[in-house]
């Protein structure tokens, strides 16, 4: 492996161990309390958040992904699920002003804790790792927010293995949800 190989991966590693276990368990309460889970991202957050959704389906919760057609109104009993690693994204805000509105609780993931919405955050985990809101001049080997997508796609496994756990599945379970039309 490369200098940069071991850089870049010790920024993903860095950014992982950076929530506590005390943040995952909470986050695990949150989903299993939904009654109907929703979540979005944008960007290349978004191709992680669908991929949460991917999982928790397949450990049996109901999840949704905001923008698809069978996406469910949320309100009292359930939750929405946003990340927006470098904070004050205007869909990210404007969704959990609507969350909040009707009744839905809204867990937020970011890196930026101290920035709007997460105010409006029920529950809100830092994820300590570079983004767009603070990689000029950055010494970092992976550009922009990659640091934190990366190692969101990391907690997304780590999380549904907790939900798993908690709901006594098994793998075999969650393969059994796993769609056949591949």
């Amino acid at each position: 492996m490369t200098d940069e190989t071991d850089r870049a991966l010790e920024e993903i590693g860095n950014a992982v161990r950076s929530i506590p276990e005390t943040d995952l368990d909470a986050v695990v309460d949150e989903l299993l309390a939904a009654c109907r889970i929703a979540c979005y991202a944008g960007g290349r957050e978004g191709l992680v958040m669908r991929g949460l959704v991917m999982r928790l389906f397949h450990a049996g919760l109901d999840v949704h992904y905001v923008g698809d057609m069978t996406c469910p109104a949320v309100g009292r009993g359930d939750l929405l699920v946003l990340s927006c690693g470098p904070g004050r994204i205007s869909m990210v805000e404007a969704l959990a002003g609507v969350a909040r509105r009707d009744g839905a609780r809204v867990l937020y993931l970011t890196a930026q804790r101290q920035i709007p919405p997460a105010q409006l955050a029920d529950t809100v985990v830092g994820i300590s790792a570079q983004t767009m809101a603070d990689d000029r001049d950055s010494a970092a080997v992976l550009p922009m927010g990659s640091a934190y997508e990366i190692a969101l796609f990391v907690l997304v496994d780590l999380i549904t293995n907790r939900v798993r756990d908690r709901r006594k599945e098994s793998v075999a379970d969650l393969r059994s949800r796993h769609t056949n039309l591949e």
